[in-house]
């Protein structure tokens, strides 16, 4: 390439050379000093023009937004917070931005203002960091998978089936809306679709992957999901990523020595490789903080937040004990929960969550659920009340993973579909492998958009992908 990006730049300190370095233009003050970004690092170039020497033409052009390329020499900096800058000998402007239309101007802009210029927002320096940091996130995750002899698998976007009743989903058809075939009883005849049945965009990919850790031994998946849910809360995307290992041979404790591994091992990755980007949103964060009241502060700074995940053992708690927690808390006894746990058997919420991992100090995961609010495929304990099943919960978060021991028992697996409304004719697939050699297996899912706000510190997950799709919401 004909120029060096600005993180490379400062990393290398080539003082006493040339260089070339193309960008964005942030900053010009004086007619003199440009701040150049790249999208490469968190901090910005100074590049030093000496207007005498350049044409006016082109100092008119070197206007926020505008996209331009600097040679010069490479100098050290006499400015604070910098070590070196570029002396321009050359300023070519290669995209010029109109400053009376640009919308990104050196100031502070609000989360809603961003999010309807999304197309622009990744220019500034929050979500900058923000896409840096899930993009290393992205490598880790399959970096951690592929050294431990995990395969990544593919599965369908386009379903016939709904792998957990979990919520509304996006149908998928291709008939002419103009004339829409319909059967003897008045209904949608998807029999003439382009699947020759009716289908949906995937809510998870849980049971094609199950399929395949009973062939491969240990597959992930890591793709888009969808759910159609009106939620309009700073918790929930219409479209959203999943990563879903799945392990033959895994019991629920292998499931959990799985998971505790993977978030703490994810999170030190980020630590070690995103350190500008992780202390400029803890410092983000940390003015935001000093808005709130005191009582709704966090108690540690998003760096010590990850630290405290990936340094700490995860402690394990049974929903029974959990419950009885929560029961006799002061919140609860108090009536300051908004869902008050008044018996077992009860699904835990967000409020809960958060308090039983402040309650033990360190990440919680919970295990042994009611069967009554988990999911069909999750093998029934011998009790016959409670199904192994985990989720993890973080501080400031709650749960960010959910996860089960599968029903490997053909006839159990039969019970529950029955139990839970599901036709077995729809899953015959699905029970083929509880009758085609078996065995214990498990698998967890961790919604990537929660990992990513919880590493960043960002408190919409609105902000934490490029562009949101929500209710009312599918520009760009």
């Amino acid at each position: 390439m004909d120029h060096i990006s600005i993180k490379e730049l400062l990393s290398k300190k080539p003082i006493g050379t040339t260089a070339t370095v193309k960008g964005w233009v942030r900053n010009f003050r004086s007619n003199r000093f440009i701040a150049l970004s790249d999208g490469s690092t968190i901090k910005t170039l100074q590049a030093v023009v000496n207007f005498e020497n350049t044409p006016e033409e082109v100092l008119k052009k070197i206007t926020v937004g505008a996209c331009i390329k600097v040679t010069g020499d490479v100098v050290s900096s006499q400015g604070a917070g910098q070590d070196l800058e570029i002396q321009a000998t050359g300023v070519a402007i290669l995209g010029e931005s109109n400053p009376e239309e640009y919308p990104l101007q050196p100031k502070k802009h609000s989360m809603e203002f961003l999010r309807e210029k999304a197309h622009l927002r990744p220019r500034t320096n929050t979500f900058g960091a923000v896409l840096r940091i899930r993009h290393s996130l992205s490598f880790a995750i399959h970096q951690y998978f592929h050294e431990r002899g995990f395969y990544n698998m593919h599965t369908p976007i386009i379903t016939g089936s709904d792998a957990e009743g979990a919520g509304e989903m996006f149908n998928v058809s291709a008939l002419d809306k103009k004339n829409i075939p319909l059967t003897e009883d008045g209904e949608v005849d998807f029999s003439e679709d382009f699947f020759g049945k009716e289908t949906n965009l995937t809510v998870s990919g849980q049971l094609e992957a199950e399929l395949g850790a009973l062939a491969l031994g240990k597959v992930y998946t890591f793709g888009p999901t969808f759910r159609a849910e009106n939620s309009n809360t700073t918790r929930h995307l219409a479209e959203f990523w999943m990563i879903e290992p799945e392990v033959a041979f895994a019991d629920l404790d292998d499931n959990m020595d799985l998971a505790e591994d993977f978030l703490r091992k994810v999170i030190k990755f980020a630590l070690d490789n995103c350190a500008d980007d992780i202390e400029f949103l803890s410092k983000r964060l940390e003015d935001e903080e000093k808005t709130k009241p005191q009582a709704e502060r966090s108690e540690m700074s998003l760096k010590d937040r990850l630290e405290f995940v990936a340094d700490n053992n995860f402690r394990r708690v049974s929903y029974t004990e959990a419950v009885e927690i929560l029961r006799n808390s002061k919140p609860n006894k108090k009536k300051k929960f908004q869902y008050l746990i008044n018996e077992w058997g009860v699904d835990l919420q967000s409020e809960h969550e958060k308090f039983l991992v402040k309650h033990f100090g360190c990440p919680v995961i919970l295990y042994d659920y009611p069967a009554t609010i988990k999911a069909f495929y999750m093998r029934l304990n011998d009790d016959e009340k409670t199904v192994r099943a985990m989720d993890i919960l973080f501080p400031g978060i709650g749960e960010i993973v959910g996860g089960s021991q599968r029903e490997e028992r053909h006839d159990v697996l039969l019970q529950k579909m029955e139990e839970f409304g599901i036709d077995p004719k729809e899953l015959w697939w699905y029970l083929d492998t509880r009758k085609f050699g078996t065995c214990v297996h498990s698998g967890f899912g961790l919604g990537f958009e929660r990992l990513v706000l919880f590493v960043t510190g960002m408190t919409n997950i609105r902000d934490v992908i490029p562009f949101p799709r929500t209710p009312g919401n599918a520009d760009f």
